[in-house]
């Protein structure tokens, strides 16, 4: 008899634990649901826009992009951002544009130009950069070599000049 009211007690105890854990459950699960959800009004808008930088003076520095989306609920719809123009950058390809320059090729002489490729390294501000550039650039003057010998010739000629002074 002892034995059958233990076994009821210890079920009485489980009804109870298992009854209280689905309770704490539900009061959590209520909580949750009854917040509003804060990423529907987010969601309304659509993505910002960016204008490319333009430098307060000069053609690179500091400057602002305007940045514009859409929404009928967004609050904001424009707004102005600072950026950097970094002066060491190439401009011809685009200001927010970098690239990685092999160095210059063999200077061709039917243009007298000589020319190398960069690979386009990072773009600012998700900026349409083209992925390879090309660049020429005069070669400037072109000269022969002068022979060694004449140089060691000129050197031991001054020598024997200051000795017999």
């Amino acid at each position: 008899m002892q034995q059958q009211q233990q076994q009821r007690r210890m079920f009485t105890a489980a009804f109870l634990a298992l009854v209280f854990i689905l309770a704490a459950v539900n009061t959590t699960e209520a909580g949750k649901k009854e917040k509003p959800d804060k990423k529907a009004k987010k969601s309304d808008c659509g993505e910002w826009q960016w204008s490319i930088c333009v430098p307060t003076s000069g053609d690179c520095g500091l400057g602002t992009r305007e940045g514009t989306r859409t929404g009928a609920e967004c609050k904001q719809t424009t707004k102005t951002q600072k950026c950097k123009i970094p002066c060491n950058w190439k401009k011809q390809f685009g200001a927010e544009c970098k690239y990685q320059f092999q160095a210059w090729g063999e200077c061709d002489l039917n243009t007298a130009l000589k020319t190398r490729t960069g690979n386009l390294k990072r773009a600012l501000h998700n900026a349409d950069c083209q992925k390879t550039v090309t660049i020429s650039k005069p070669c400037g003057k072109l000269t022969k070599p002068k022979p060694q010998e004449s140089k060691k010739k000129k050197k031991e000629g001054k020598k024997q000049e200051k000795m017999l002074d």
